[in-house]
């Protein structure tokens, strides 16, 4: 599975919010559920990411 993300930035592990307001569960959740993952970014601006998924 990948998605496009415009940010030029890579994804990073962060603390979670627990209140809601700023995420950072997501980067932390695919790294758990994915065999491996991939950051390509973009001549064009922006990323791919991909994680591969174990069948």
């Amino acid at each position: 599975m990948a998605v496009d993300d415009p940010s030029p930035h890579a994804p990073r592990m962060r603390t979670p919010d627990l209140t809601g307001s700023t995420g950072g569960f997501g980067w932390h959740m695919v790294t758990q559920l994915a065999r491996t993952t991939a950051v390509i970014h973009r001549l064009t601006g922006g990323k791919t990411v991909s994680a591969f998924l174990t069948r």
